[in-house]
């Protein structure tokens, strides 16, 4: 991957963007039409709210530290609330619908209609693929009729399409992994989600307030509660983290050292060198190049 843009909010940017990004929204709710500028192949982005992302046209990819998912026309995709790397292809614009939804929004809506057998499950995916069935293709473009005249629908039947959407996303039995994270969500303790968000977006250069926002909590009740569950600070941690996560790519990978620096969430490339040579005795090529001894 190349060099990303510094990370930004994806859901904040296009809230404050009415112009730009034709919306709804209700609440915390927002759905929009997004066409992509054809600017950066690699941007860094993160939300505090879950989204789906249904693709009218194009292709993209999305980067998370467990792999990477290739969204293409036709697909539909539910990102969990955090951080990603999306990279962008040159030969078609990219189009899609976006849904953000709150996670206290998906537990009020599925909570007195979930089934008992929905699947559970320890481990979430950052992306989860969505079976893109003729009912929730529907669902989709029944929405883009609203865009196509701009004219908004009523704050309760937005709020009614945005359940809609959940019901009939989990209706489908392939859809286990949405099943068994929403799930987690409605009977997880709040415990585990803070362990969640850290082990899957400690790579990307995020401060720590907003991974407190991440985690629903309080910048002290973030530090507080994380210093109970790991015995050390955010700031330590997430250092230890990144520096091991950097050794392994230094090692097994022939990605250069500034794509190690930015895919192990370091903001710049001197900063990585100095912390890195302090903590392996090296400096990034020399300590890759005694590996390979």
């Amino acid at each position: 991957m190349a060099e990303p843009s510094p990370i930004y909010n994806f859901y904040h940017v296009i809230r404050q963007q009415p112009m730009r990004y034709r919306q709804f929204t209700f609440d915390e709710l927002l759905i929009a039409e997004f066409s992509c500028p054809l600017e950066s192949d690699l941007q860094a982005m993160w939300s505090h709210h879950n989204y789906f992302v249904y693709v009218l046209d194009g292709k993209k990819r999305w980067h998370t530290h467990s792999g990477a998912y290739d969204v293409l026309k036709g697909n539909c995709i539910f990102v969990r609330k955090g951080a990603t790397f999306v990279e962008q292809f040159f030969d078609a614009e990219f189009c899609v619908i976006l849904l953000f939804l709150p996670d206290e929004f998906i537990c009020d809506a599925l909570r007195a209609v979930a089934p008992q057998e929905f699947p559970r499950q320890e481990t979430h995916a950052p992306v989860l693929p969505i079976e893109t069935d003729a009912t929730l293709e529907a669902f989709f473009h029944s929405m883009m009729s609203y865009f196509a005249r701009m004219q908004p629908p009523d704050r309760a039947l937005l709020e009614l399409k945005f359940r809609e959407l959940l019901l009939t996303a989990t209706a489908n039995p392939k859809n286990r992994e949405l099943q068994a994270y929403f799930c987690s969500l409605l009977k997880g303790p709040q415990a585990s989600t803070l362990r969640q968000v850290m082990e899957s977006n400690f790579c990307f250069n995020l401060s720590l307030e907003e991974y407190a926002q991440l985690c629903s909590r309080s910048l002290s009740a973030f530090k507080r509660d994380f210093q109970k569950m790991y015995g050390t600070t955010p700031g330590k941690w997430l250092l230890g983290k990144r520096l091991a996560l950097a050794g392994e790519l230094m090692r097994n990978t022939d990605k250069t050292v500034s794509e190690v620096a930015y895919e192990s969430g370091f903001e710049n490339l001197s900063h990585f060198s100095r912390v890195f040579r302090s903590h392996f005795g090296a400096a990034p090529a020399a300590w890759r190049s005694r590996q390979a001894v």
